[in-house]
């Protein structure tokens, strides 16, 4: 309902609907057709989205957005997308546009990123990921690898920093996703443009 308020913001999900249906359908008959002509069975194609409201905050609307998907192969697809709101100018931003750069949130995060990422594989594998280990699921990850959410703890302004990391990307499918909170710091702030800075706050 915060979004369809907003007139501009239904009407561009609305069209990023008809637009993934209409992928949808020409898919689906493509393989469909496919399937007919090489003798083998067909398997329904579908996609899913769904948002959620992340914060709403003056002249904000921060929206996490969750999508899967199945083409006809061993499992389907799932992940992440954000939306970030500007009710002042009207208008949608990527929430990685109010920072100076992925590099400058990642280094304002500092270690808390891989330390947290760590963590949380050491007990989904029951053992910890080795120090000098070369395997790409065993790697830290910079934030331009996921999805960036922003969120507020209700005051106002945005003083929170999700991090979410889909299927395969810091570790196989059968991990599933990763998702981090953490506080905006002094760091975190100084890491957001001048322009935008107005609209979140540190948390001591």
């Amino acid at each position: 309902k915060e979004a369809g308020a907003i007139p501009e913001l239904a009407a561009l999900l609305d069209r990023r609907l008809e637009r993934s249906r209409s992928e949808l359908a020409r898919e689906s008959a493509e393989a469909r057709e496919a399937a007919r002509e090489d003798g083998f069975p067909y398997n329904k194609h579908s996609r899913t989205m769904k948002w959620n409201v992340v914060a709403d905050v003056p002249g904000w609307l921060s929206l996490s957005g969750e999508f899967s998907s199945y083409s006809g192969g061993a499992h389907g697809i799932y992940g992440f997308d954000a939306l970030l709101w500007d009710k002042q100018n009207g208008r949608e931003l990527e929430t990685s546009e109010v920072f100076e750069s992925a590099a400058a949130l990642d280094e304002a995060l500092g270690e808390r990123l891989c330390a947290a990422l760590d963590e949380e594989r050491a007990k989904r594998r029951q053992e910890p990921v080795p120090e000098d280990s070369d395997d790409e699921f065993d790697r830290c990850v910079s934030v331009k690898e996921g999805t960036i959410l922003i969120g507020s703890s209700g005051r106002g302004k945005f003083d929170r920093i999700g991090i979410q990391l889909g299927p395969y990307v810091a570790g196989p499918y059968v991990e599933g996703a990763y998702e981090f909170t953490f506080p905006v710091t002094e760091a975190v702030l100084a890491a957001v443009k001048p322009e935008f800075r107005e609209a979140f706050r540190a948390r001591n």
